[in-house]
């Protein structure tokens, strides 16, 4: 079995060597990434928009909630797959079965209605979690750790520009064509279908050999590999603590998009410029701000940076709750997780142990970020909903003002750790 591997890894290195440059491949990878977030970027501000109508902000908690339950039965069942299936046949067939639900939705969604628009919100957050990991996953495969330290920038600066072209067409189609919001799961669909093409070719050129060496680290040994040791275990804490502290701020600015715009297809155009915006923040702050701040003042500055903008702006918003601070607010929070918290929170893994990381990553990834969205949910729902005195939703400021407050705590408290780990 292994020598039949071993000749079938040996043949698909020899074929089209010229075309298989790392240059090359890097460039097709980066298509690929970008159409992935270009698709994406399509279906997130419908399955926004139409729950909104449908159900209303309020009711966003809930499906939070169901969504953490639902994706994790899904990425186990998906993991079982990948560990019987060769990776890239994995890629394929989630493809065409997700080009089929996406039809399958468009014409359900004909006739909008609760129970529908809920399934596809869910369906749309597991997409995205899906067709992310399994790209980079791929990726992993055909990539020596040397060379991904070299290329994977680019490779994930096609995701940034596919988000904002994305959202840029998406706004383009609702306010300038006669396609409603329901029509962008199509668009989404045919860019899907072109990624499918793209693998096709990509599999033929043999761009998708895996590498000699199979990557097979140590099984995840959950909580107990942060326990191991401090430093992973406050790094473990500032991701959970940006996990818990996310919702809240989504929530706030989606209420603010629901009073905002009441009618559906100017309430998806809306989103869908703001995603481009929050895109072209996020560019911009990978290019300009994030070298500048890692030479200067270091990683733990890079870290600050996200809390600091955050809990400001949500004092602004405490204060003048309107539709632009919502806005402002919300890009301080995923316009910066998506670039200099990214970049920052990467370069803190570098001194670890590769064994420990992945160990303490398993965790975090598996179940940590999904038990603290509930977490963040049933506080929103605690808060402005089930106990007899309502909080209303500027006044959720205050939490998340704190909450950014024990952040920075941690990230000071870390500064040590860093240093003692990058010195030895």
């Amino acid at each position: 079995m292994l020598n039949t591997k071993k000749v079938r890894v040996e043949a698909c290195h020899a074929k089209h060597q010229a075309v298989r440059s790392l240059e090359i491949r890097a460039a097709f990878l980066f298509v690929n990434f970008m159409l992935i977030i270009m698709a994406l970027y399509q279906l997130k501000p419908a399955s926004r928009s139409l729950f909104i109508g449908e159900i209303g902000a309020n009711g966003l908690p809930y499906v939070w909630i169901g969504t953490a339950t639902v994706m994790g039965a899904v990425i186990a069942l998906y993991h079982r797959i990948v560990e019987r299936y060769n990776g890239y046949r994995v890629v394929l067939g989630t493809l065409f079965l997700c080009v089929a639900l996406l039809a399958l939705f468009w014409r359900l969604l004909q006739r909008p209605g609760g129970p529908v628009s809920v399934a596809f919100y869910i369906f749309v957050d597991i997409l995205g979690v899906i067709l992310v990991e399994q790209f980079w996953s791929l990726t992993n495969s055909i990539y020596t750790t040397h060379e991904g330290r070299g290329w994977y920038g680019l490779v994930g600066t096609g995701g940034l520009i596919g988000g904002v072209a994305g959202s840029a067409a998406a706004a383009a189609f609702i306010k300038t064509t006669r396609l409603e919001t329901v029509d962008l799961l199509l668009v989404a669909a045919a860019i899907l279908s072109i990624i499918v093409l793209l693998s096709i070719l990509m599999g033929r050129l043999g761009m998708y050999c895996e590498i000699e060496q199979a990557r097979k680290a140590a099984r995840p040994s959950g909580w107990r590999a942060l326990t191991r040791s401090r430093y992973l275990l406050l790094i473990a804490s500032i991701l959970l603590l940006a996990q818990l502290t996310s919702p809240l701020i989504e929530f706030q600015f989606l209420k603010t998009v629901e009073e905002a715009y009441r009618e559906q297809e100017a309430r998806t155009a809306f989103l869908s410029l703001f995603f481009g915006l929050m895109g072209i923040v996020s560019i911009g702050v990978n290019l300009l701000l994030t070298p500048v701040i890692h030479r200067t003042l270091g990683v733990i500055a890079g870290l600050l940076v996200q809390p600091l903008m955050m809990a400001l702006c949500s004092f602004g918003f405490l204060f003048h709750p309107t539709v632009v601070m919502g806005s402002v607010t919300k890009i301080s929070d995923r316009g910066l997780s998506y670039s200099i918290n990214r970049a920052s929170k990467e370069l803190l893994y570098v001194p670890v142990n590769p064994v420990l990381i992945y160990q303490a990553k398993a965790w975090i990834d598996m179940f940590g970020y999904r038990m603290f969205k509930v977490f963040s949910s049933l506080i929103i729902l605690l808060l402005t909903q089930w106990l007899p005195f309502k909080v209303n939703v500027p006044q959720l400021s205050w939490l998340i003002v704190g909450l950014c407050m024990v952040w920075i705590g941690i990230l000071i408290a870390l500064r040590s750790d860093y240093r003692f780990y990058a010195s030895s």
